[in-house]
């Protein structure tokens, strides 16, 4: 192999991580005194709300009854590094709501560090996403989750794509807050 073969690597990873990574901007939050983009800690970057999303043990999800009323339940799940996923029983709450309203959000657990994520929720029933799904969860948790209890005429799969996305350090509150928007 020549060197200009592993020299183009990194350079065509870096161009694949600009086009995917999500779009930053600082948030409307009148009455805060929030700074500018260029203020303070500046816009965090997204690597630091994707090492918070992987991280998060327990993540709280929020969708929508079909009155429109807040359900609001907290769950294991995993962050694949373009989705969050959970699973619940079909007959939950959670679960009736997605499948009627895929509008939801889910925050990690860190109230002094959150990210918030706002999306569409899907129920999953292909099964190799259903065992990624399963090996995510084993490997975070030591579940010993198998993919026969992920049956999907049982139990959802759930994926949650962002399209935007809030974070705040809390050492910098009026200089961090940075919202992601997803293409």
């Amino acid at each position: 192999m020549d060197d200009a073969g592993p020299a183009r690597l990194p350079r065509f990873e870096s161009i694949v991580r600009e086009l995917t990574e999500p779009r930053a901007s600082r948030p409307h939050m009148p009455g805060y005194g929030i700074k500018g983009p260029d203020e303070g800690s500046g816009l965090l970057p997204w690597s630091w709300a994707a090492e918070r999303l992987a991280a998060s043990r327990n993540y709280w999800v929020t969708t929508l009854w079909p009155d429109g009323r807040p359900h609001a339940m907290p769950v294991w799940g995993a962050w694949d590094g373009e989705a969050l996923w959970f699973s619940s029983s079909l007959r939950s709450r959670k679960a009736r709501n997605i499948a009627a309203d895929p509008r939801c959000v889910v925050t990690t657990e860190d109230a002094a560090e959150p990210v918030v994520l706002e999306g569409g929720a899907a129920i999953v029933r292909d099964a190799d996403a259903i065992t990624r799904f399963a090996d995510l969860m084993n490997a975070k948790y030591e579940a010993g989750m198998t993919v026969e209890f992920l049956d999907p005429a049982v139990n959802a799969t759930i994926r949650v794509q962002p399209r935007w996305a809030f974070g705040i350090a809390h050492d910098d509150f009026t200089g961090s807050p940075t919202r992601w928007e997803f293409g």
